[in-house]
């Protein structure tokens, strides 16, 4: 606000100015400072600190750069100083022939000193580099930095020169307050040093609750060379994590001795902190992968009970008979009986034939489950989701699978937002595969895109990997969850899914008529008289149960089975329909449409 009507002229600005003291950023220097007095243009919304704009000199003799006088000039545009690297606005100190501007700040103000020592922040010498570089500070702010900085010579290491006088006490992108000492429950025999750097040559600079080395600001021990990162003072004491059933707990000596973290399967440093399990002995995680975004949800369960509730599937009636939670009216019996079952009897969870698996089935209606379907549990963790995952059995509506993108009306695993079938959403780890029947597999996210040993296509989050060295073995959630053996019209037997490594010769699908390519997986009889690609044996509509009804872009569809003699035309592209399952339009008489594409474009 104004202090007073008068007009003042500076030689800092070219219009009239009025003395103003509010608290805001000065043009002048671009910083705040503690006294706010200062003159303000109305014209050019243009504020500069008293301190700023008191008697500038046309001329001065300059510490760094003393081989000649700088002069007062109007700054030009996109001009920045040299030494502090902001941007100068309105006036600056400058000499024409080195080029070389410095602000009006830097230009009233001494410069820090070259020598300094400073134990609080570093424990070496720190010296004053006065000319103008590009560099990455040491210090907790990891900052580009672009101007004048303090440079440790035996470190080898270099700090913004603030970050080294006035050391920020809250801590990137946070609202917590560091103190520059504290006491730790983990080391309460001394109190701990906040340090500027890396640690010094006392200590192995290892931090003992996440075991890793590389925080540019950690606590540390003076007397022992207790190393704590900043980053690790508040890990959570008690969580859940999506990789396994029980809670783990945070403890300062892990002392399990050659044990693999449960995430990312490397190895654990016994002598250092991390989590583990109180119910598996054994079952520890490195500290740091414990709190992942894509393992934790983000919840302390410290005091919280932890739930009890009965998440089985079924109730045992008897040795052959169950009564299971999705079907209460009716009890379901036992199949085993090893008889080839045509396509139309479906299991109502996962949507795929029975074939020759053993079932439950309804005594009163058409209601069946997989044995292994049935055993799913009502609650899950997924390693594709940090929450548990319902099992939803009273939904009918499609989805698409989060972990292997087909569309299915079955049973699903649901949270929110995220929905997985139920053969990606029961997958665990280890994870076995008769593809790879000699090591287990991992979800493990690669930092780039890994091809799938089944399809041959690229993923680099929705994959289970072989951890083995030398072992590049992956699957994508899609192959690792096809059924081993199917029975398709084309073929009278059934057919088992072949893997396709000693696979020659030529192939040709007996559904679309094309060459099979042997290095990807297809399914074919015993003795290869007949071989089918993997995606035309179940189409886009594979998963979706036969005499349900779907929507697709505000059309209602029944889903039927292809099982007449001749493959009908569909009414969009008006090719044959080869797969299994086709749409009928609702209300047009023998209307089908083959794939979700001619579904969204048919009008």
């Amino acid at each position: 606000m104004a202090s007073a009507s008068v007009l003042v002229s500076l030689p800092i600005h070219k219009h009239f100015m009025v003395p103003w003291n509010e608290m805001q950023r000065g043009d002048c220097c671009g910083r705040f400072q503690s006294i706010t007095d200062g003159y303000y243009c109305k014209i050019c919304d243009f504020f500069v600190h008293k301190i700023c704009s008191d008697g500038p000199s046309e001329y001065i003799q300059y510490t760094f750069h003393s081989l000649h006088t700088l002069q007062l000039l109007p700054s030009k545009p996109s001009q920045y100083c040299d030494l502090c690297g902001r941007k100068i606005v309105d006036l600056c100190y400058r000499c024409e022939i080195c080029d070389f501007d410095v602000c009006l700040y830097c230009a009233k103000y001494p410069p820090p000193p070259e020598l300094i020592d400073i134990f609080e922040t570093h424990p070496h010498k720190l010296t004053l580099l006065k000319e103008w570089t590009e560099f990455v500070c040491d210090a907790k702010c990891g900052k580009l930095g672009d101007g004048l900085s303090y440079m440790c010579h035996e470190c080898d290491l270099a700090f913004h020169v603030d970050c080294i006088l006035y050391p920020p006490e809250v801590t990137r992108g946070t609202d917590v307050t560091r103190p520059t000492k504290l006491n730790h429950s983990y080391h309460s025999l001394h109190p701990l040093k906040l340090i500027t750097g890396d640690a010094p040559d006392y200590s192995d600079g290892k931090c003992r609750l996440c075991g890793r080395k590389g925080d540019r600001s950690p606590y540390i021990c003076v007397q022992c060379g207790f190393v704590i990162h900043q980053d690790c003072l508040g890990l959570p004491r008690i969580i859940n994590i999506n990789r396994h059933e029980h809670r783990i707990s945070r403890t300062c000596l892990l002392g399990v001795v050659n044990s693999v973290c449960g995430v990312c399967r490397q190895k654990v440093d016994w002598t250092c902190g991390g989590y583990s399990c109180q119910s598996c002995t054994g079952y520890v995680v490195h500290s740091k992968c414990a709190t992942r975004m894509d393992v934790w949800n983000g919840k302390e369960l410290e005091g919280v009970p932890e739930e009890t509730e009965d998440i089985e599937p079924y109730v045992v009636i008897d040795d052959n008979t169950i009564q299971h939670f999705s079907h209460k009216e009716h009890y379901l019996r036992l199949n085993d009986d090893g008889i080839l079952y045509e396509e139309d009897n479906r299991c109502s969870a996962c949507a795929h034939s029975i074939c020759l698996e053993s079932y439950y089935g309804c005594l009163s209606c058409d209601f069946i489950l997989h044995i292994k379907c049935a055993k799913l549990l009502r609650k899950t963790w997924n390693v594709l989701h940090n929450d548990r995952l319902n099992l939803v059995t009273c939904e009918t509506d499609r989805f698409h699978c989060y972990a292997c993108h087909r569309m299915s009306n079955g049973f699903r695993y649901k949270d929110e937002d995220k929905v997985l079938d139920v053969r990606c959403g029961s997958i665990s780890e280890p994870f076995f595969h008769p593809s790879h029947p000699n090591h287990p597999l991992f979800h493990i996210p690669h930092d780039r895109s890994i091809n799938c040993n089944g399809c041959g296509a690229y993923s680099a989050y929705h994959v289970l990997r072989c951890i083995e060295d030398g072992c590049e073995f992956n699957l994508c959630f899609g192959c690792a969850t096809l059924p081993q053996v199917v029975k398709h019209r084309v073929h009278d037997h059934p057919l088992t899914l072949y893997y396709g490594e000693d696979a020659s010769g030529k192939y040709w699908c007996d559904i679309c008529e094309t060459e099979t390519d042997p290095s990807k997986w297809f399914y074919t009889c015993k003795d290869h008289h007949a071989s089918l690609h993997t995606h035309c044996v179940f189409g886009e509509f594979g998963g979706l149960m036969p005499r349900t009804t779907v929507e697709i872009k505000d059309k209602s569809y029944e889903v039927v089975l292809n099982d007449s003699v001749s493959r009908p035309f569909c009414t969009n592209c008006k090719s044959r329909c080869l797969y299994r399952i086709m749409l009928k339009m609702l209300g047009i008489s023998d209307a089908y449409i083959c794939s979700t594409y001619c579904a969204i474009t048919f009008n």
